[in-house]
């Protein structure tokens, strides 16, 4: 199995107390644990993603604050790649796509925050650059949103993008289909 797991920003800010705290966060991280421990136990490749604001006015994920720190739950072993990126797209500047070629990885499974941000952008750039891709949809989570005065709830704005990336871009499926198909 040529695959490596890809957890996009799993930071601080975005669990409770955070500066942008996500509708579902904790479940999407408790799914995104049992990814982390299968692909561990079946030493398969782990790439996390850390977002470190550049924009000015930034309100999170602030170089050097707890809040840009990669969630305990979720914690990266000394062994496993840290790819700090400033973009939604963690290709974008960064050395995630060498790292991938490096070690031949062909398929690749994203999970994390935000559905509708750095999870789209960053799926969209892997299937551009010719990955298989699946996603986690249970593991991703995001927030409501605000367009022309009206509120879409995070559900919506989830279930939206998730039905955008099921084709032709990713695979989108459960974290119990993605364990049952390792093992299998």
């Amino acid at each position: 199995m040529n695959t490596c797991l890809i957890v996009v920003d799993l930071q601080n800010d975005y669990f409770p107390g955070g500066s942008m705290e996500l509708v579902g966060i904790e479940e999407a991280a408790a799914n995104a644990q049992l990814l982390l421990r299968e692909f561990r136990k079946a030493k398969l490749p782990v790439i996390h993603i850390q977002h470190i604001a550049a924009r000015p006015g930034a309100t999170f994920f602030l170089p050097e604050t707890d809040g840009a720190k990669i969630n305990q739950r979720v914690t990266p072993l000394d062994d496993e790649e840290v790819v700090v990126k400033n973009f939604p797209n963690s290709f974008r500047d960064t050395t995630l796509l060498e790292i991938l070629k490096k070690s031949k990885i062909e398929n690749l499974l994203i999970c994390g925050a935000m559905s509708h941000m750095c999870i789209d952008a960053t799926t969209r750039a892997a299937f551009d650059l010719g990955f298989n891709c699946t996603v986690a949809e249970d593991a991703c989570a995001t927030r409501d949103l605000v367009f022309k005065g009206k509120t879409i709830k995070a559900s919506d704005v989830h279930a939206s993008f998730m039905a955008a990336l099921s084709a032709p871009y990713a695979k989108v499926i459960t974290t119990l289909e993605i364990i049952k198909g390792m093992v299998e």
